[in-house]
């Protein structure tokens, strides 16, 4: 028996490679890096920035689910941009999808992304299996 299992969500983009979504580790459940991409279509979303880290955030919120949690659960948060002058913008949209305790979280300028991603998003969520 594995120590691990994949989630998937269709509400979700399909992983671009040989990896999962999700994977869940007993009580925790590994969200790999979503960008703004359409799950129907696969292309990025939206012009607007505000748009694509709703996509993001829309994104981690279906595995989540899918995982048989929520981003409430989130502990840990990890944020790729490719132009840090987006921080304040990921904050006022954060603020949006999350409450107090917030989750921790850095925040990483990169120079590039899949896709040509603005930005990425990855998430550790505490998340028993037995609720």
């Amino acid at each position: 028996m594995s120590s691990h299992e994949a989630i998937h969500s269709d509400a979700a983009p399909a992983a671009l490679g040989p990896y999962s979504q999700a994977v869940r580790a007993g009580d925790f459940v590994y969200v790999s890096g979503q960008i703004p991409l359409d799950p129907e279509t696969g292309e990025l979303v939206g012009a607007d920035m505000h748009s694509q880290i709703e996509r993001v955030f829309d994104s981690l919120t279906a595995v989540a689910g899918a995982a048989g949690g929520s981003l409430a659960d989130a502990v840990r948060l990890t944020v790729y941009l490719t132009d840090l002058g987006h921080f304040g913008l990921v904050n006022e949209v954060m603020a949006e999808y999350l409450q107090e305790p917030y989750p921790s979280r850095a925040a990483i300028g990169v120079a590039a992304l899949p896709k040509g991603a603005a930005v990425e998003m990855d998430a550790v969520l505490y998340c028993p299996a037995a609720r």
